[in-house]
């Protein structure tokens, strides 16, 4: 069983039990939340059901673990036979979810 959520205008595949790094999420650890644009599911007889856009009824419930960043991505700006070199780095955020219920 599992589903095809959207959430911070990414999709994620989520199966019960699984725990899923989604983009940050303004909530507090332990929280529980509700996705409800479910794009494809299967329940667990196998049946796939698709949504036009999204699957009338569905509902995906997690719960909120972990609050944290990715690692460092380096972005380096380099220029050739200049002797000039710009160095950056980036963290995202990000919000873990545990999933606790799929409801198709």
């Amino acid at each position: 069983m599992y589903a095809i959520i959207k959430s911070g205008g990414k999709q994620y595949k989520v199966k019960q039990g699984e725990v899923v790094k989604l983009e940050k999420l303004n909530l507090g650890i332990g929280d529980t939340v509700e996705f409800d644009t479910v794009l494809i599911g299967q329940t667990a007889e196998g049946e796939v059901k698709v949504g036009a856009p999204v699957v009338a009824g569905a509902k995906v419930v997690a719960e909120v673990v972990e609050q944290g960043r990715h690692q460092k991505v380096k972005i380096i700006k380099f220029r050739r036979r200049k002797h000039s070199m710009k160095q950056q780095g980036h963290r995202q955020y990000y919000t873990a979810v545990k999933v606790s219920s799929i409801q198709l």
